[in-house]
C-alpha cells in the first residue's frame, strides 16, 4: 500500500527541461556554432558532471567540462526563469487531492535548493510538502537513491511504501534502486528510457488514479 508520494521536479512539476536545453544552446553555439538542438538530449536528466562532460565533447573547443560549467553559471540564467510560465497547471490540483486522500507528500530533486524553493513558493505549492530534498546536500546525485531513501526517512515512510514521479531515465533508476513504486510521466522528446517504471503518466493527474493501484 501506498503511503506517500514523492515527487521530481525539473520535467514533473515544472516542463523546465526544454528551455533549459534552449539556453544550454545557445552557450554551446558561443563556442561551436554547428552544435545542434539533437546532440544535447542527452544532458536531459543526465548528472551534473555527465551533463558538462557532453557538452564538452560536443563543443570539442579544448576547454574542460568544468571550465564550461563555470562559464555558463555565470549566465545565471535562473534568475531570469518564469517558473509560473513552465508550471503544470494539473499539479496543484493533483497536491490538493492527494494530501485530503491522506498521502504523505516530498519532493526530492537534483536541483539547487534555493531554486527548489523559489520554484515552489512561486507557484504556492510549497505547503504541500512535508519534505523538500536537494541532490546538492548530497555527494553523489541521480541515479544514486540516497535522494530518495533521504527522503523516505524524514517523512518516516518505507520506501516500499512510496510512490516516486519522475520523467527521465536518471530519476527513475534512482527510486527504483530505492525500492520505490516508480511512476514515470511520458516526454518522448528526450529518449528517456523509462522502462524500469511500474507505470507510465500523459499528464501528473494521471498519479490520483495509479497510486490506489500501486
Amino acid at each position: 500500500m501506498i503511503k506517500a508520494v514523492i515527487f521530481d521536479m525539473d520535467g514533473v512539476i515544472i516542463d523546465s527541461e526544454g528551455v533549459y536545453l534552449e539556453h544550454q544552446l545557445e552557450f554551446a553555439r558561443t563556442k561551436n556554432p554547428d552544435v545542434k538542438l539533437e546532440q544535447l538530449f542527452p544532458m536531459v536528466g543526465a548528472t551534473k558532471q555527465e551533463c558538462w562532460e557532453i557538452l564538452e565533447g560536443v563543443v570539442n573547443n579544448g576547454q574542460s567540462w568544468e571550465e564550461l560549467r563555470e562559464e555558463f553559471k555565470q549566465m545565471d540564467i535562473y534568475s531570469r526563469m518564469d517558473y509560473k510560465k513552465i508550471f503544470r497547471p494539473e499539479v496543484k490540483e493533483t497536491l490538493m487531492e492527494l494530501k485530503e486522500r491522506g498521502y504523505r507528500l516530498a519532493l526530492a530533486s537534483s536541483t539547487r535548493l534555493p531554486v527548489v524553493e523559489r520554484v515552489l513558493e512561486e507557484n504556492e505549492i510549497r505547503h504541500y510538502f512535508e519534505a523538500v530534498v536537494s541532490g546538492g546536500q548530497f555527494k553523489r546525485s541521480k541515479p544514486d537513491p540516497e535522494i530518495y531513501l533521504h527522503t523516505a526517512g524524514l517523512i518516516h515512510v518505507d520506501p516500499k511504501e512510496c510512490l516516486a514521479v519522475e520523467d527521465s531515465t536518471v530519476g527513475i533508476l534512482a527510486a527504483y534502486r530505492a525500492g520505490m513504486k516508480v511512476a514515470a510521466l511520458i516526454d518522448e522528446r528526450f529518449g528517456f528510457d523509462q522502462s524500469l517504471a511500474d507505470c507510465k503518466l500523459r499528464r501528473v493527474k494521471d498519479v490520483l488514479e495509479e497510486v490506489e493501484k500501486a
